[in-house]
């Protein structure tokens, strides 16, 4: 909507060009550079007047630009440019200006246009009753009416448009301010704003307000919220959130981040003053300040070395879900944490082609119901490092250490000392048989406190020399090629490598899959080892057609010559066979997508695990699913898991969607108390969408049944629309 004032340009360069006559010819006008090619059915000189006048398809270029009108009259004696007649300017980046009537100076300090209208590049378009430049850099338009929609006719109606008395772009602050701004819908006023500014859109980063938050929920009532962008320097800037709301107190959340030369930090945090509420907005308990806070940094110290932090904090265990702050669960250091866990860390990380490092210091906090976190660990520190070394056609030697410090105020403290070295080679034999020999050992030492049987310090060494061998086949063909890999993995280590002494912390969750199939130590971490001789056996197939399609699939199961009491049922790994493990994935392209992980029982077949995902786009419908059963035989708690993830959207015309989503627990869950819930639908969604070229609408009823402590189920409906060019306006995900 200001583009204009860029375009006068061409009518100003016409300024230098001096007189011409020429008539239904194209007449170059010879001038200082740069030039003005100018064409029109005539060109003369009013010698009374002192002006140069084109008339008829007048059309001028300058660097890019072109400006066409019925009439262009150069006044020699003001240096004044005057477009009069069906004005359009075409600027060198495509955006299109129209004008009933234009006038500018020949060096841009001030000028007009009457009857205004543009086009940007990203489709935005722009009517005015006038538009007006100062030589102080300000640039006005009156009456002013903007939508990205596109128009076919002049009684068209657009989606939205933003109307207002008066915009101005401040060319040195680079700002665009708005006076008695209202958002239509339909023809319809929706939103009023008494002033409104924004950046400009070319500028690069300037402070200013963003797209609001608003809507209305059970726990907090009717919400607003109104970003302030401040960029405090070209490096540094402060998001600042204040939140209204009508059953509590306000909030305020900020979100900060700042970038130095070797690296960056950021950090959101949020704070009010009240007291804990339920679900239905009831509250109780004394009044207090609560809050949060989520930062990272990361900074480089050298090439392939750096040093890194995160904090994660909470002042109640509900503090997020209540005010529905997200982040909880981000990746933000060097370790992933768990959901309804926070963790701290400090770290340090280096890499090169030889080796690796990295040592951290972590501290954790739980926000579940009936944890404490005392039985929680502080790790100071936690080291791992290895170094490679190649020898060619002798292999590849990795010898590495590693160290963990755990200690907690309820339970076992622990101190661990590591170091191993693996080897491995791959050899080709006559016939196409791959042979990968391979060899492992490592030494732990523990010195323990607070154990059960009074044991101070364990030691032990393990190790396992073994070799696979696969056997790849290939059949190429006109529509499909086809591979197939029979694959075996046989090994001999050290057994009783599991004292009942050493305290399991790295290892409680892990399952034997296709994925770790023909592994040499099948068991994850470093408390525990799987030991004694084993031996896998498996195969692998995948399908490739000429038009993309391809469908792959791998299964096998595991062998030892001993059970193992410290591997439970869930590992896998219990017993001396391990259950069939598979792995299929199918991609039709965009139409469908299959992914789906089982685990059959060893004996009857049965299904003990199923993780399933489908991913389509077939015809007008969308659709996202996920199912997933574990068997209460294979889990520790013994209770059965199930439950089905959808989300979908039907396209009914070219603009109209059904939305639904549903996240259902189908069996029941068990809690840290060991209480089983009722199947439940978590969450569902039953939605209408409106979108075109220029926005999306949504309108949907969701429900949850989540249950935790004081959050109970609870209903709301929630509307969101997202206007291009503009932003996305309406409710975020409240309850």
């Amino acid at each position: 909507m200001y583009k204009w004032t860029c375009s006068l340009l061409i009518a100003a360069g016409l300024g230098h060009s001096g007189g011409a006559i020429a008539q239904d010819i194209a007449t170059e006008v010879a001038t200082e550079q740069p030039r003005v090619i100018l064409d029109a059915d005539n060109i003369f000189v009013n010698e009374t007047e002192n002006t140069v006048i084109a008339e008829g398809n007048v059309e001028a270029k300058y660097e890019g630009r072109i400006l066409r009108t019925d009439r262009l009259i150069y006044d020699r004696n003001t240096d004044r440019v005057r477009a009069v007649g069906n004005v359009i300017l075409i600027d060198s980046d495509g955006s299109e200006n129209y004008a009933d009537e234009l006038e500018t100076n020949s060096e841009l300090t001030d000028g007009f246009a009457i009857g205004f209208s543009t086009r940007t590049p990203e489709g935005g378009v722009a009517i005015a009753e006038s538009a007006v430049r100062t030589g102080e850099g300000y640039n006005a338009l009156d009456k002013i009416v903007y939508t990205s929609c596109e128009l076919c006719g002049e009684d068209d109606t657009p989606t939205w448009a933003l109307r207002a008395r008066r915009a101005v772009l401040n060319e040195e602050a680079e700002m665009i301010s708005y006076r008695d701004a209202v958002i239509e819908i339909a023809g319809v006023p929706i939103l009023y704003f008494p002033y409104f500014a924004h950046p400009d859109p070319s500028a690069e980063r300037r402070s200013g307000l963003l797209p609001p938050d608003f809507g209305l929920s059970s726990k907090l009532g009717a919400f607003y919220e109104q970003p302030y962008f401040w960029a405090t320097s070209p490096y540094s800037d402060i998001t600042i959130s204040p939140r209204v709301m009508a059953n509590v107190n306000p909030l305020v959340e900020v979100q900060a981040r700042k970038r130095f030369w070797s690296g960056s930090i950021s950090a959101n945090f949020s704070g009010t003053h009240e007291q804990e509420f339920d679900s239905d907005g009831e509250k109780f308990g004394e009044k207090q300040f609560r809050g949060h806070i989520w930062a990272n940094g990361g900074f480089e110290i050298r090439p392939g070395l750096g040093w890194g932090f995160a904090i994660e904090q909470v002042t109640d265990d509900l503090y997020t879900r209540r005010y529905d702050i997200d982040g909880e669960n981000d990746l933000r250091g060097l370790y992933a944490g768990q959901p309804r866990y926070l963790l701290n860390q400090l770290y340090t990380q280096g890499q090169n082609k030889e080796g690796y490092f990295e040592a951290a210091f972590l501290s954790f906090e739980t926000n579940r119901e009936g944890d404490t976190d005392a039985r929680l660990p502080r790790v100071a520190p936690l080291l791992f490092a290895e170094k490679l070394f190649d020898y060619g056609d002798f292999g590849t030697l990795a010898v590495s250490g590693s160290t963990a410090i755990l200690d907690r105020e309820i339970g076992v403290d622990s101190y661990r000392a590591s170091g191993g070295a693996d080897w491995a080679t791959t050899r080709v034999l006559p016939g196409g048989l791959l042979v990968n020999p391979f060899a492992e050992a490592r030494y732990d030492y523990y010195q323990l406190d607070n154990t059960p049987s009074d044991v101070s310090s364990v030691s032990r060494g393990v190790a396992t020399v073994g070799s696979r061998i696969s056997y790849p086949l290939y059949r190429p063909g006109e529509w499909v090629d086809i591979i197939v890999e029979p694959e075996a993995m046989i090994a001999y280590g050290t057994s009783g490598t599991n004292d009942p002494d050493i305290p399991i912390e790295d290892s409680l969750f892990y399952e034997l899959d296709e994925t770790s199939l023909f592994e040499a130590n099948a068991a994850s971490g470093y408390d525990t080892y799987e030991g004694g001789s084993k031996a896998s056996i498996g195969a692998s197939v995948s399908a490739r057609w000429k038009n993309g399609t391809t469908i792959s699939a791998l299964a096998g199961r595991r062998w030892r010559d001993t059970s193992d009491p410290v591997f439970d049922v869930g590992s896998n790994l219990d017993g001396t066979v391990s259950d069939w493990v598979a792995g299929l994935t199918a991609d039709f392209g965009r139409s469908l997508k299959v992914e789906t992980r089982v685990r059959l029982d060893d004996d009857s077949l049965a299904l003990n695990r199923i993780d399933a995902r489908i991913n389509s786009n077939i015809w007008r419908l969308r659709t996202a699913a996920r199912y997933y059963s574990i068997n209460g035989d294979v889990t520790e708690s013994g209770f059965s898991d199930e439950g089905v993830e959808l989300s979908a959207d039907f396209k009914v015309t070219d603009n109209y969607f059904l939305l639904y989503s549903l996240n259902r627990d189908i069996s029941g869950r068990s809690n840290a108390f060991g209480r089983v819930s009722d199947p439940s639908d978590i969450r569902q969604t039953l939605g209408v969408a409106y979108e075109d070229d220029c926005s999306r609408f949504e309108l949907f009823f969701e429900r949850s049944e989540a249950r935790d402590r004081e959050l109970g189920p609870n209903d709301a409906i929630k509307f969101r629309f997202s206007l291009k060019t503009i932003g996305d306006f309406g409710s975020a995900d409240v309850d």
